[in-house]
């Protein structure tokens, strides 16, 4: 006989249970009330931020007539393009245009420069006392620019920069070179040193690990400190009032000048226009790489 083995009792897979649902955060009323106050901060600030660009556009297209005999904060009750010709020919704002732009971007180049390589040599090479030199370049921060107006006029009138795009540019660019070394260094220290490690390693020279590794590595960091001086450089009045002695050479801030007649009367309308003129490339570029700019600035904040 063959004996016969008892039937296995069939097992029952239980379900799989179902997910519990996620509950929603419960928000007290004192989160309620600070993100109310959060957000109406927040408006505020970008109304008083926004408004005087608003008002800008919109009188610079009022008439001399209706900027002067109405209200100065109504809306334009005729709408006129004659104050951007009027802006352009009471004064040489094509001519100021171009100044600026000459002294911006050479300011530029010169602190990226400049910036990049005092960086590179104090964060990544690194030699004796490279803590004391940063220490030095920090200081500069704090030294007010107008102690060197009269040394550096008396300077560029011996060696015949007076009266130059290079009297505006030197001064304009050694003034912002520490706050540059600052975020470059910040920089630069984010970058693991393995890389540099691996690069050496491989036979690279510093001449190289600079071109191929930290140079494409700080593009957001270049952005931001191009962006941020220029600002300040493109509204220079300071050293352009004290070393341009020219028309020709005059920018943006001293060309402003021209619109004011004799005893004091302004062409108020047209100087809103040249305003606007001269605003609105800033702003375009700023809100094209303002992206590139908070990175670059959280990159050379933050360590890790």
């Amino acid at each position: 006989m063959t004996a016969t083995l008892p039937a296995r009792p069939t097992e029952h897979v239980a379900p799989p249970a179902a997910p519990a649902p996620k509950r929603k955060p419960r928000h007290t009323p004192r989160v309620r009330v600070q993100r109310t106050i959060l957000t109406v901060t927040v408006v505020a600030i970008v109304l008083v931020q926004v408004y005087p660009l608003v008002w800008l556009l919109l009188t610079s297209f009022r008439t001399a007539a209706d900027f002067a005999g109405g209200n100065p904060f109504a809306l334009p009750s005729e709408w006129t393009l004659d104050n951007y010709a009027r802006a352009f020919s009471t004064g040489n704002l094509g001519l100021n245009i171009v100044n600026s732009l000459i002294v911006t971007l050479g300011s530029s180049v010169l602190i990226v420069i400049a910036g990049m390589m005092a960086a590179y040599a104090l964060q990544v090479l690194g030699f004796r006392f490279s803590g004391l030199v940063r220490g030095l370049f920090l200081l500069g921060i704090i030294v007010p620019v107008q102690i060197a107006l009269v040394p550096l006029f008396i300077d560029y009138s011996q060696v015949g920069l007076l009266d130059t795009h290079l009297s505006m540019i030197i001064p304009l660019a050694a003034f912002a070179l520490p706050m540059a070394v600052y975020l470059f260094s910040s920089f630069y220290e984010y970058i693991p040193r393995e890389m540099y490690e691996a690069a050496s390693l491989d036979g690279a020279g510093p001449y190289r690990i600079f071109g191929q590794i930290t140079f494409p590595l700080s593009v957001n960091t270049i952005i931001t400190v191009v962006l941020v001086n220029s600002i300040f450089i493109w509204n220079d009045f300071i050293f352009a009032n004290t070393f341009v002695l020219s028309d020709g050479l005059k920018t943006i801030p001293l060309g402003l000048q021209n619109y004011i007649g004799a005893m004091g009367n302004t062409d108020w309308t047209a100087t809103f226009a040249a305003v606007c003129v001269t605003v609105t490339p800033l702003l375009l570029v700023f809100l094209v790489l303002n992206k590139a700019m908070i990175s670059g600035l959280e990159s050379g904040a933050t360590k890790g």
